[in-house]
This record gives C-alpha cells, sequence and structure tokens, in this order.
C-alpha cells in the first residue's frame, strides 16, 4: 500500500490549495472534466507551481478509498502527524514561548473518521496546537478524515500514542491541567478555568473517557443539558469545550 497521503474531494483540496500549496506533490483530477470548480482548481495548482496530472475513475477510487473523490485527489508532500517524541519537542518549545498558553486535544479513543474529522476542523479553528490520539483501537488520519476536516488534517500536528495515559502523566510534568469530560461529573464546563496551559481530554463514542485517562485528569467536567437528551456527539461536546477555552482565552 502507497505510503502517500491523500486528500479527496473539491472543498478538502480548495482549502489545502489555498493554505498549504507547497505540501501538495501532485493534483490529479479526472480526464476531460467538466465541472467549473474542479477547473479552477487546476489553474489554481498550475498558477502554484503544482503538478497536475490526469487519472481514469478507477486510478482516483483507488487513491480515494471510500470516499467520494468529486473528480480531484491531491497528494500531500508530507504529513503533520507526530509520535510522542515529536509531541514532546513541540509541547517543550510552545512552552517555552511567551504569549497564548498551551492548548491541546486528547481523543481517547474515537472510532468514527467523521468525528475525528470534524473535531480537527474545530481543533484547527479554536488554535489548538496539537492533538493527541491513541495508536490503536482508534480512528487515524485518512481520505474521509482529511475531507471532513477540510484541511485541517493537513496542518494540524496529530500525534499518534502508544499509551495515551503516559502521556497525560508527563502534561503533568509540565504543568499543563488536565480537564476531562464526563456525563456524570457534577462540575460543570462553565465552571473551571481554561485560560492557562489546558489538554482538553474526550472520550469515545458511546462509552466516553476510558478509567485511565479519567482518573489522571485534574478534573472532570460536564456539559448541561436542559432537554431529554444526556448526553452529545463527540465532535459536538469536543467542539463547546474548544469555543469556551477560547472565549476564557480571549
Amino acid at each position: 500500500m502507497s505510503k502517500s497521503r491523500y486528500v479527496t474531494g473539491l472543498r478538502a483540496v480548495e482549502q489545502l490549495l489555498a493554505g498549504n500549496a507547497a505540501e501538495v506533490r501532485r493534483i490529479c483530477v479526472e480526464y476531460r472534466s467538466a465541472n467549473p470548480r474542479v477547473e479552477a482548481l487546476v489553474a489554481q495548482a498550475r498558477e502554484k507551481g503544482v503538478d497536475v496530472q490526469e487519472a481514469n475513475r478507477a486510478r482516483l477510487k483507488q487513491m480515494s478509498g471510500e470516499v467520494r473523490h468529486q473528480g480531484i485527489v491531491a497528494e500531500v508532500r508530507r504529513s503533520t502527524q507526530l509520535d510522542e517524541a515529536g509531541l514532546r519537542t513541540l509541547v517543550e518549545s510552545r512552552l517555552s514561548e511567551t504569549g497564548r498558553p498551551l492548548l491541546l486535544l486528547v481523543l481517547d479513543g474515537i472510532q468514527d473518521p467523521h468525528n475525528l474529522g470534524a473535531c480537527l476542523r474545530t481543533a484547527d479553528a479554536a488554535g489548538v496546537d496539537a492533538v493527541v490520539a491513541p495508536r490503536h483501537g482508534a480512528a487515524g488520519l485518512g481520505p474521509t478524515v482529511s475531507k471532513v476536516a477540510a484541511g485541517a488534517a493537513e496542518t494540524l500536528p496529530f500525534a499518534t500514542v502508544a499509551n495515551v495515559g503516559r502521556v497525560l502523566d508527563w502534561f503533568a510534568d509540565y504543568g499543563i491541567t488536565r480537564i476531562g469530560t464526563s456525563d456524570r461529573a457534577p462540575q460543570s464546563l462553565y465552571d473551571v478555568a481554561l485560560d492557562g496551559h489546558v489538554s482538553l481530554v474526550m472520550g469515545r463514542e458511546e462509552t466516553g473517557l476510558g478509567k485511565a485517562a479519567a482518573a489522571r485528569c485534574d478534573q472532570l467536567v460536564s456539559l448541561p443539558t436542559l432537554g431529554q437528551v444526556s448526553s452529545l456527539n463527540v465532535s459536538v461536546a469536543t467542539g463547546i469545550c474548544l469555543y469556551e477555552a477560547l472565549r476564557q482565552r480571549r
């Protein structure tokens, strides 16, 4: 299997060319496409010096997997994916800077790539420095994630680690407050301080935050609900938490 990273679909490729054209190795488009958005992207890619190649539907489907390619696929030159050592280096670098405090997002085992993509998109918009996820038993970066993230998967540092609990342990050593989410937590999200060095820890779909991760959090918080629904989709809950952090920081 190719080790190349592919970004699939019109919106995702538009975002990629607008912000990170230098990281695009090539653009593959369907033969004789009559789609004006595809034609505009081809012109934009050539203007920025990106190689453009025509391909048949079978080749585009091979690159995009299960994701609908809409006649265009971009091959990305490099990935922002980190290992644990790279994450530690990033954290140390950010902590040495003055100004905006560090904001990290830990996703403790999200399974659905659509949810992961939505979390990455919101994390990028909210100014998250890096997203952390387990290497095994969770969704990873791929065409579906890239399409839903609309470019964020190619710009936002994404660290896959063998042991989330161990990472949370050394976050504490660096003075990073670990805030976990739980439907059963008595304290509300809106009653905690999120304006310092913070890592927000979100659980997986259905089962929520695992015991090991929850035990390492400095505080557990819940999102207040007024209706009959007792819990929210993880990507929605992540967005609410991140924007409360952003609100406090502004």
